[in-house]
């Protein structure tokens, strides 16, 4: 190379904006539960690492068993995503650690909650979640029947880009405890159970709840997002019961979209696209019920 060559590189190289780091997002997957096929948080969380690791500008890390043993390995997150048991035993309320993500939701961090992980007690936790994320589901006010929700509108919102109508049976949570008004929240899944749906039977406890049986005829939000005043984001996914339906591309889509949402990077206007074939869905399942 000539010296004139040498001179205009290093002149590029010199003019060459740097590139920022990536957005890093912690997926933490919660402990084995339920039988072969539901709850496979690890499995889960790994497949949409998979979808996402060629997103430009995005660093996706794995955290398993419910909670990290690297006590910095929330450091420098944009997001973090729980897809976990919830209820009383939520990885997210144990001990100290709700301080500790109230802490990274005040520094504007994203908070993603999947499933049985937007489900926690009433009370401070209860009130953390809609600080947090807009609604939680509380325990003998929501509801969870195994049913099929028909999705045909979706809002103007980069987590619906590129979504199209679907529908996949599962254990889709209702009745969630929003903020008072909806304040701040956004709708991403909405659908009208059946009569049917909503006398029963639910998952645990069979029910029906009569205020569950009184609301017939209303829509009910099973996925949403909002945007804090602090400047972070925040969504809850209410399916993801059954693994197999994150074969369904519009259902992964929505979730994969709203991951890089949540990292506050641009949805691309077709929505995240990304393909799973039979062997991605049954790589990474849990050994239940075996040694």
């Amino acid at each position: 190379m000539g010296p004139m060559r040498i001179l205009l590189l290093a002149a590029l190289l010199a003019v060459a904006p740097p590139q920022p780091e990536p957005k890093r997002l912690v997926l933490v997957a919660g402990k084995p539960s339920h039988g072969p096929g539901d709850h496979e948080f690890n499995a889960g969380c790994l497949l949409l690492q998979k979808c996402l690791a060629a997103f430009p500008g995005l660093q996706v890390d794995v955290v398993r068993n419910g909670w990290p043993d690297d006590p910095k390995a929330f450091d420098g997150a944009a997001a973090v995503v729980c897809y976990a048991d919830g209820g009383g035993g939520h990885p997210f309320i144990q001990g100290d650690r709700l301080r500790l993500i109230d802490g990274l939701a005040k520094r504007g961090v994203g908070l993603g909650f999947l499933h049985y992980g937007v489900e926690v007690p009433k009370g401070p936790a209860g009130d953390a979640f809609r600080d947090w994320i807009g609604g939680h589901y509380e325990h003998a006010y929501s509801c969870n029947p195994m049913w099929s929700p028909d999705f045909q509108k979706f809002p103007d919102h980069p987590v619906a880009r590129g979504v199209k109508p679907f529908q996949t049976e599962d254990e889709w949570y209702m009745c969630i405890r929003f903020r008072p008004g909806l304040q701040g929240v956004t709708p991403l899944l909405t659908a009208t159970p059946s009569d049917q749906v909503r006398r029963g039977p639910y998952v645990y406890p069979k029910g029906p709840y009569p205020h569950v049986v009184e609301a017939s005829g209303r829509p009910e939000h099973l996925m949403w997002a909002v945007e804090r005043p602090d400047g972070g984001r925040g969504f809850g996914f209410t399916g993801g019961h059954r693994h197999r339906n994150w074969a369904d591309d519009q259902q992964r889509k929505i979730v994969l979209n709203a991951l890089v949402w949540l990292c506050k990077l641009e949805v691309p206007a077709e929505g995240v696209v990304s393909t799973v074939t039979p062997d991605d869905l049954k790589a990474n399942l849990d050994p239940k019920g075996r040694k």
